[in-house]
């Protein structure tokens, strides 16, 4: 199908005016013929609606997630057919089209078990599963945050190797905290295996500066579980940004102040900033009782701390579009380059985005046409267009 003349994200990280061709499931340079490409009267007729509706419309890339852990009542770490499924099309809905769910801090034995039911996972009609990023256990007991600290564990590249054997392959990052033992050997020896972040830290800013000479390339949720800045101490973030490392940011509108992210937009520059959700099972579910990583989480709105604990934020009770339209509607950020984070930078982070992350011919034709306030209209996943309301 050609759908003519909207206003369109390109790889370039600019809107332009142009055609967009789909051919199957992929956006393509051209089409030949006048034929739309759809299968039903009631594609037809949605497809010429979409048409009249472009003028009034923008076409973005669906996004992807690097960084959750559940919504809709399931937790990756459920480590079922189930809890993947529901999480895939509850992320379809909101416009993620590609995810790569976050583990707790568990024991080996349950990682295993969720390493080898997430490569045995079948994608459906939801979400692609495209990968799984491995946030515990290798983490600091200092800043463990809502993680588990009774299965915390020292770097080991070994068992991360066992763990990546059992996943097929599908583990894309590996977070650990570089001030632990054997953490800089961790490094070396996974840095051309898997993307090393640093997360839940106590690290100093030489450590840091060490751990990304060793091999390191990003930062988990950066400002959380980590020193602040100061300025005779400043920290693995500032290490980070000498680096050119890429930095995750949660931009919900409770973990970090609007400023701040415009802070680090500009200081990172927005091909450095990945968005994330860093979401729990509790997104798009009504406030309440909940549990993340084996422990009692309530959740007041977008804020989700720990029962037993409520200074500890709980990750999140949002999803990443919602995160994207706080940080454009209400944090100011360029939609240009809250774009760039949300779906083109966590894609070539991980190394998808030759499939996903953009509109560019031979991508997956995911797209989203949205509105003035980021509202969902019209959405083809795999060239398949629905109607969003």
């Amino acid at each position: 199908m050609r759908i003519r003349d909207v206003q369109v994200f390109d790889e370039n990280g600019s809107f332009v005016k142009k055609d967009i061709c789909v051919l199957g499931e992929r956006i393509a340079e051209s089409i030949d013929g006048a034929s739309c490409g759809c299968q039903t009267e009631e594609e037809i007729q949605m497809l010429r609606r979409l048409q009249t509706d472009c003028g009034s419309l923008k076409a973005i890339p669906m996004l992807v997630d690097i960084h959750f852990h559940g919504c809709d009542g399931f937790d990756f770490c459920d480590g079922t057919e189930e809890a993947i499924s529901r999480i895939a099309a509850y992320e379809l809905r909101q416009g993620i089209g590609a995810i790569c769910p976050a583990t707790m801090t568990y024991g080996e034995e349950t990682l295993t078990r969720i390493a080898r039911m997430a490569a045995a996972y079948k994608n459906r009609e939801g979400a692609d599963l495209v990968g799984i990023n491995m946030e515990g256990p290798f983490i600091s007991r200092k800043k463990k945050g809502a993680q588990n600290e009774a299965f915390i564990h020292r770097p080991d590249a070994q068992m991360f190797q066992r763990l990546q054997k059992e996943a097929n392959g599908l583990f894309k990052l590996c977070d650990l905290a570089p001030e632990e033992p054997k953490a800089m050997e961790t490094i070396r020896e996974l840095k051309d295996q898997v993307v090393v972040s640093l997360a839940h830290t106590c690290a100093d800013y030489e450590t840091a500066k060490e751990a990304f000479g060793a091999g390191a390339s990003h930062m988990t949720h950066l400002y959380n579980a980590m020193p602040g800045i100061t300025h005779r101490m400043p920290g693995p973030i500032v290490a980070a940004w000498e680096a050119g490392a890429d930095v995750e940011l949660i931009a919900d509108g409770i973990h970090i102040h609007p400023a701040v992210v415009r802070m680090t937009f500009q200081l990172f520059g927005d091909d450095r900033v990945i968005l994330i959700s860093d979401s729990m099972m509790a997104a798009g579910l009504p406030d309440g009782q909940y549990t993340l990583g084996g422990q009692d989480v309530t959740v007041t709105g977008n804020r989700a701390v720990l029962t037993q604990d409520p200074g500890t934020i709980a990750g999140s009770a949002t999803n990443l579009m919602d995160c994207l339209r706080t940080a454009v509607l209400t944090m100011e950020i360029p939609l240009e380059s809250a774009l760039k984070a949300a779906a083109v930078n966590p894609a070539r982070c991980i190394g998808i985005d030759r499939e996903y992350g953009s509109l560019r011919p031979g991508s997956y034709a995911n797209i989203l046409f949205v509105n003035e306030r980021l509202e969902i209209k019209y959405r083809m996943h795999k060239g398949k267009l629905t109607s969003c309301g």
